[in-house]
């Protein structure tokens, strides 16, 4: 079996397979210290890795070329690596289904070229036996080899936050696990190499999973109760963010905000768990409760955007509507899963003209992936009404005088709904806006 030491002194290679968010930090990282094979199948994200830049932006053309990987969109090239790390996606399906056909497929990539004495490990999110009972009979089945006597199998759960520069890999706690204690030590020490937060070692390969579909669940769970919190308190005429305000005084009230949930964690995950739950007969109710809640939220929004141009004397039918931001995150050109596209279509149901803007979103990945077409702020023209619906960096830089100058369409006031809460609502009303924030 490989070890840490053969790898921290170079006789043996790291192979990273799913070069994105969590993959790629992860190569880098690794690189600093070891020899590392980075594989992804989409050739043209390779050709730019190897030209130095990183779309994703979460890495550096200096930390490209500072920390020199070798990039291959070959399978075969994995046959020259011992320790295997697996960082694709696990999406669901339109149905809220787990989706693991990116490990199944880079599962049989790895197992046609996996050698006798390797270590695989999966970090991608899934839900508690998925590791040991279908990818592992996948290696097996693909390469010929037997677990347990030709190569083992561990799990180490992702915990890459995309956009943080202050959690990065290295500074985040790692769980590990194998498969055996053997397999245990070695993980452990190959993540040691660069982990400077230490790791955890998890009891077994499904406490780890757990572990990690977990986490976002729990966040989600949190969320949906602000979002549950801010319907109530909107109806009771209420400001959501000056009751969490008060509540936040006390020391151990949870920092949690109401919001639009995506991504590809927390608005994900969750049906990870209650896939497995409903698999071996359990209901889940409160998880799919905070699921319901959070997946409404896009209509929640728009339909409180119809109010506002109503109050504001728009004709709702044939406004303009400037969406500002598409990604699920702030500063983060990720647009996976986003749920503006929510708010963006039930606004089109009332027969609005929606136009969406965004500095970072890629702009052919928009148009493909959601059959959008990004507009400058300075071709969008006058607007009714802004949804600022991503606290870019690039918006929070705009005054209210900027925002408003945005709009002037028709007749009636300026509607600002603010789904981040990042304007005080007394001086977008001073300047002339309705205004309206979860």
């Amino acid at each position: 079996m490989v070890t840490a030491e053969q790898i921290r002194s170079r006789q043996e290679k790291i192979a990273i397979v799913g070069l994105g968010y969590v993959g790629l930090p992860l190569a880098v990282a690794f690189a600093r210290r070891c020899a590392v094979i980075g594989f992804d199948i989409d050739q043209h994200k390779v050709e730019q890795l190897r030209q130095g830049h990183d779309r994703t932006g979460e890495v550096t053309s200096a930390q490209l070329r500072e920390n020199p990987l070798q990039f291959t969109t070959r399978a075969e090239d994995l046959a020259q690596a011992r320790f295997i790390v697996v960082t694709v996606p696990t999406p669901i399906d339109i149905n809220k289904n787990p989706d693991l056909a990116p490990v199944r497929s880079a599962t049989i990539s790895v197992g046609k070229a996996l050698c006798p004495g390797s270590i695989v490990v999966y970090e991608s999110t899934v839900y508690p036996g998925v590791t040991e009972d279908i990818c592992v009979p996948l290696l097996e089945q693909y390469s010929g080899l037997k677990c347990g006597a030709d190569f083992t199998v561990g799990y180490s759960p992702e915990r890459i936050n995309p956009g943080d520069k202050v959690h990065t890999v290295d500074k985040i706690v790692k769980v590990v696990s194998g498969q055996d204690a053997a397999t245990l030590d070695a993980v452990a020490g190959v993540y040691e190499l660069i982990i400077q937060a230490g790791v955890h070692r998890a009891s077994s390969i499904q406490v780890a999973e757990a572990a990690k579909v977990i986490e976002n669940t729990q966040r989600d769970l949190n969320i949906a109760l602000m979002n549950e919190l801010s319907i109530i308190f909107g109806k009771l005429g209420i400001p959501t963010r000056d009751v969490l305000a008060a509540a936040g005084t006390k020391w151990n009230f949870l920092p949690f905000t109401p919001g639009l949930v995506g991504g590809h964690c927390i608005g994900v995950d969750p049906y990870y768990l209650t896939h497995k739950a409903e698999e071996i007969g359990y209901n889940p109710q409160v998880i799919l409760a905070g699921r319901r809640i959070n997946d409404g939220m896009g209509k929640y929004v728009a339909e409180n955007t119809v109010k506002k141009l109503i109050r504001a004397g728009k004709t709702v039918k044939g406004s303009r509507v400037l969406v500002l931001g598409l990604t699920f995150k702030e500063n983060v050109p990720d647009i996976r899963n986003t749920r503006v596209i929510d708010v963006v279509r039930e606004l089109r149901e009332y027969e609005v003209e929606v136009l969406v803007n965004d500095p970072v979103a890629d702009a052919v990945e928009t148009r493909h992936e959601y059959g959008l077409e990004l507009t400058t702020l300075e071709a969008a023209g006058p607007v009714d009404a802004l949804v600022w619906a991503v606290a870019h960096r690039d918006y929070q830089a705009l005054s209210l005088a900027e925002l408003k100058a945005l709009c002037g369409n028709g007749n009636g006031q300026a509607v600002l709904i603010d789904v981040k809460g990042c304007v005080a609502p007394a001086a977008a009303e001073a300047a002339g806006f309705v205004y309206w924030s979860l």
